[in-house]
């Protein structure tokens, strides 16, 4: 592999995209202003190879997982993207073609998203590949969103459909019935590059009472929700969204539903308003409805009775 600035020179410094926060990659650190007015949401997350992305993932998917887990942290708060910092740590055999693939997909991410790197550090690791990302971005002072205020009364939402990125590490496995080309790779690509609703937390940025991104499964995520804002939440099992694709696979095996309410990666929204939802580029779907007392996420199924869910959702520290 070449010189680790020299790699930061030709494959990374143009990602900034010419932002002056930058600094052109040439010193220690950024330098960010904060607008009048606004707050700065800082969110990090970070993936390793065979937790997060498979193996053998190509390094275009590799920086969609890494940008959209990230993007939609902050469009949980119902930020704007101002950028991000990045560490890499590159196995030792990383041939540089490796590199400049995985940046040209980063930049797929920054032009997209107004979304610059301002920074960051390259490593060698004799472990496994892992990335690690800072969002950044910016809300009017006081508007962003948090898990803290759902009340009883609220309904709850979600957007576009759910269970597909669980479906599709499924599908990527080879794991799932055969429900077709079009279907399997429909779900291959939802776990591959999700898509972060940063419009749709814009959207209901002022409207939302609480909010939160589906990243470990929608029980789980939604459960937060419930402790942080002392409620419970009941769901109507039925009324969960599913794609088309989801909806074939649980046709041929009626047992993934539990995979589709509890499995990770959709990177939906789950908020909590009262009244009726807001507009939004992707459709949003009541659930369900808030309730007293901190007693957690109730699922109800179409016969009326309480489902016990067997995964609690995705857990970064589980051997299982």
């Amino acid at each position: 592999m070449a010189d680790e600035f020299d790699i930061i020179h030709r494959h990374f410094a143009p990602l900034s995209r010419g932002n002056p926060a930058a600094l052109g990659l040439r010193d220690d650190a950024a330098v960010l202003a904060v607008r009048t007015g606004f707050e700065h949401i800082v969110t990090t997350d970070a993936i390793v190879a065979g937790v997060h992305f498979l193996e053998n993932e190509s390094p275009e998917n590799i920086a969609a997982r890494l940008c959209a887990s990230n993007l939609s942290d902050l469009a949980a708060m119902g930020a704007t993207p101002v950028g991000f910092t990045l560490a890499a740590a590159w196995t030792k055999n990383t041939h540089e073609d490796f590199i400049a693939a995985f940046a040209k997909g980063l930049g797929f991410w920054i032009d997209e998203y107004g979304f610059p790197l301002l920074g960051g550090d390259t490593v060698s690791t004799p472990g496994a590949m892992m990335f690690s990302l800072t969002a950044i971005g910016e809300v009017k002072a006081g508007k962003s969103l948090k898990r803290s205020g759902a009340v009883p009364g609220d309904s709850i939402y979600v957007s576009g459909t759910i269970g597909d990125g669980a479906l599709g590490l499924l599908a990527a496995q080879g794991r799932l019935p055969d429900i077709g080309k079009d279907h399997l790779d429909y779900l291959k690509r939802r776990f591959q590059c999700p898509t972060p609703r940063v419009s749709t937390g814009q959207a209901i940025s002022g409207l939302a009472s609480a909010c939160i991104d589906i990243s470990d499964g929608l029980v789980q995520d939604i459960g937060h929700i419930c402790e942080t804002s002392g409620v419970s939440i009941r769901i109507d099992a039925s009324s969960v969204p599913l794609s088309a694709a989801a909806s074939a696979a649980l046709e041929a095996d009626a047992n993934l539903l539990d995979v589709i309410l509890s499995g990770g990666d959709d990177y939906e929204l789950a908020f909590t308003a009262a009244g009726a939802p807001p507009v939004s580029e992707v459709p949003v779907t009541e659930i369900g409805i808030v309730g007293e007392g901190n007693l957690g996420v109730q699922v109800i199924g179409k016969d009326g009775i309480t489902m016990k869910i067997d995964r609690g959702g995705f857990n970064h520290f589980s051997n299982e």
